[in-house]
């Protein structure tokens, strides 16, 4: 092999890896996020659990996390404001990478 298919290669093999780091990330995100909104709902153990799963779920729907917004932000009906949600969505994404890189 040359060295620019070497390089080609280890370019190809760091995005799939960044791809899959960010699609855990998101996932974990979801999940913590689940469970924050569960524990506002009420929800504990594996009723907490279930609901976080759903979340993670959600996300498959479409493209962009707007699928993930529609379902909390429905299940909340108001009982926290928008603006906070997601806020807190955003905060959760740089709390999952970190969980991720310190496994």
């Amino acid at each position: 092999m040359s060295t620019f298919d070497d390089r080609e290669h280890a370019f190809e093999n760091k995005f799939a890896h960044d791809a899959e780091m960010q699609f855990k990330a998101e996932a974990r995100r979801n999940k913590l996020m689940g469970l924050w909104i569960a524990d506002i709902l009420g929800k504990s153990g594996d009723e907490a659990a279930e609901y976080a799963k759903s979340v993670v779920k959600a996300d498959f729907e479409e493209a962009g996390h707007e699928d993930v917004m529609r379902k909390v932000l429905g299940d909340l009906d108001g009982r926290v404001p928008e603006d906070q949600v997601r806020a807190k969505y955003d905060a959760l994404l740089i709390e999952a990478k970190a969980q991720l890189m310190n496994e």
